[in-house]
């Protein structure tokens, strides 16, 4: 009994494949530019994701006082400081450029 809904359901996929108007050209490339924009704000967010945990951990070796070199406190501050605004720039030039 299943086979049998199960091969209704295929036939009737495919009736309505053939019964719609082919996709053009044009349309073709204006759905998969829409598709690689969509993709690329993913990754775009999950950057900025992924920079806010970098500047987190950096703040916190930063303030981990004499644990770790001068030098090391010093490159994680810049890094905990830099990042969020690197990131907020990244966030607005794609909500410009990809939306």
């Amino acid at each position: 009994m299943a086979s049998a809904a199960l091969n209704i359901a295929s036939s009737t996929a495919e009736i309505r494949a053939l019964m719609s108007t082919p996709e053009s050209r044009g349309d073709r490339i204006a759905r998969l530019q829409r598709e690689a924009r969509a993709l690329a704000l993913d990754d775009i967010q999950a950057l900025v994701r992924l920079m806010a945990q970098v500047a987190e951990a950096a703040s916190d070796i930063a303030d981990g006082g004499d644990a770790y070199p001068v030098g090391v406190r010093e490159a994680a501050l810049r890094l905990a400081t830099d990042l969020p605004a690197r990131a907020d720039t990244l966030k607005a030039i794609s909500g410009r450029a990809l939306i």
